[in-house]
């Protein structure tokens, strides 16, 4: 008999600069009913999903800084998130600012949690590849200041055995490193569950902006296949505070395939039943780690950080 587990993608249009968390984490509830109406148990929300995405603003006040960060999860504004999923019998991953205050020092991370059926917290991962820039870019549109705002993560890529299934969290930019889905692909993950914000353009002109969508859909369909899981990838879309935020949230499979797909740039919600099985076909065939991998040969990946050219 196949393992069979029913995951939604809550996707949300934009959300205001001066919207509040309350009305932020109502919309979330109605998507969360809503996923519970089609039989899911575990909905995955976008990253950063309880405020606009403020790494678009300069901000040199740090307490300025600071109220856009979450120091307890959960807390008042969110509780009842946590107390309606309990009430319905489901799981959630939820991204947002996490302060901690660790070692005497005040830390800042882009965070994702997952959340189990009775409303307690059993991962945590932490954003590691943080795209963007610190520096102040001036008379741009908006800018993408998540180096300035946030560490890198410290936690890795943690996979955790939860809903009858091999669970794993990234966010965002971490969907384009095939890095991300290799490290969780060896711990035998069976579902990748990332969120992201992206823009559809960058402050500053890049020359493959028209492809945002390509390879959006690329990074993600090509981390299943080459790790023989689903990938569960949930975006924040629409115009938010003059900035084009990429929607096109969907579910792949295991083949690389896209199983469900977002049709809208608005709260929307995506379900998708998941045969975690056919997670095995690939692991033990094409992508079977234990026969066919060669480490002897990849000792750069982990020793070197840019690309060195030949002789240099």
């Amino acid at each position: 008999m196949s393992r069979t587990l029913i995951v939604a993608g809550a996707q949300t249009g934009p959300i205001a600069p001066d919207e509040s968390r309350r009305h932020v984490v109502g919309r979330l509830i109605e998507l969360l009913r809503a996923a519970h109406a089609r039989g899911a148990k575990l909905v995955v929300f976008p990253e950063l999903v309880l405020t606009t995405f403020f790494p678009r603003y300069w901000m040199e006040d740090q307490a300025e800084i600071d109220a856009w960060f979450e120091s307890e999860m959960p807390n008042a504004a969110t509780m009842p998130l946590f107390d309606e999923a309990v009430r319905l019998g489901m799981g959630f991953t939820l991204g947002y600012a996490e302060l901690v205050r660790e070692g005497g020092r005040t830390r800042h991370f882009n965070t994702s949690i997952l959340v189990d059926a009775h409303g307690k917290i059993i991962g945590r991962y932490r954003k590691v590849h943080l795209p963007g820039h610190s520096d102040n870019l001036g008379d741009v549109p908006y800018q993408h200041l998540e180096k300035k705002y946030f560490e890198p993560g410290d936690l890795g890529f943690p996979v955790w055995r939860a809903f009858d299934a091999n669970l794993g969290m990234a966010i965002c930019n971490d969907r384009r490193w095939p890095e991300t889905y290799r490290v969780m692909g060896l711990q035998d993950v069976e579902v990748v569950m990332l969120g992201y914000n992206t823009p559809l353009r960058g402050p500053l002109p890049r020359q493959y902006d028209h492809l945002a969508d390509f390879h959006n859909k690329l990074s993600m369909q090509a981390g299943a296949y080459q790790n023989s899981c689903y990938v569960v990838g949930v975006a924040k879309g629409g115009l938010e505070d003059n900035c084009d935020l990429l929607a096109g949230s969907i579910i792949c499979a295991p083949s690389g395939e896209i199983i469900a797909q977002a049709m809208t740039a608005g709260d929307e919600v995506i379900t998708a039943a998941l045969d975690l099985d056919l997670c095995r076909i690939n692991k033990e065939a094409v992508f079977n780690f234990a026969a066919h991998r060669r480490i002897e040969h990849y000792g750069l990946i982990s020793s070197r950080t840019g690309a060195v050219p030949p002789g240099e």
